[in-house]
């Protein structure tokens, strides 16, 4: 997934009226305000009552939805491969997010989570903030790619990972340099 079409993407959405926050490593990206490699896929944190209108959005803009589905998580891709990873939430009163595991347990977006601001190419974006991009790198094996976005973070905005990734995380500002 490249910045132009994450762009034109978010473009789609929110010209609809549907706001989207930038989540994985595009999210950090954005926090960064440059990209530092090149991305599979583009991770987006929406209203889970825009699910449906988002996958006839992007189905018109040549992406098929090839896994799960409202109100959990579900992917799209397109003809050339750009996937774009979509997580809806119900919002709560005071702000947070209530995102639907597979398992069908909850995990609760901070309200503070969606006061992150970003830009790709220079384009102001919505993302998941500095804080909450550390703690959705919980609960699923890290690869080195992760350790990296946590030691960039953590850099830039002083957020700390967890105390058991530390060494791992400092390890990696070793192993691969910015791009």
């Amino acid at each position: 997934m490249d910045s132009q079409s994450l762009l034109a993407v978010i473009d789609l959405l929110e010209t609809d009226g549907i706001e989207v926050w930038l989540d994985g490593g595009w999210g950090v990206d954005a926090l960064l305000g440059h990209q530092t490699r090149d991305h599979d896929d583009l991770d987006l944190v929406v209203e889970r009552d825009y699910a449906t209108r988002i996958i006839e959005l992007l189905g018109g803009f040549g992406y098929s939805l090839v896994a799960g589905g409202p109100p959990k998580s579900f992917v799209m891709v397109d003809a050339l491969g750009r996937q774009v990873d979509v997580h809806p939430v119900a919002f709560k009163a005071e702000g947070g997010g209530v995102y639907e595991l597979d398992d069908g347990t909850e995990w609760v977006y901070p309200p503070q989570g969606f006061a992150g601001r970003g830009s790709v190419n220079e384009t102001p974006v919505r993302c998941l903030s500095p804080e909450v991009q550390v703690l959705v790198h919980a609960g699923y094996e890290l690869t080195e790619k992760d350790y990296r976005e946590l030691y960039l973070l953590r850099e830039r905005f002083g957020v700390e990972p967890p105390r058991a990734l530390l060494g791992r995380v400092l390890a990696a500002a070793r192993e691969e340099p910015e791009a």
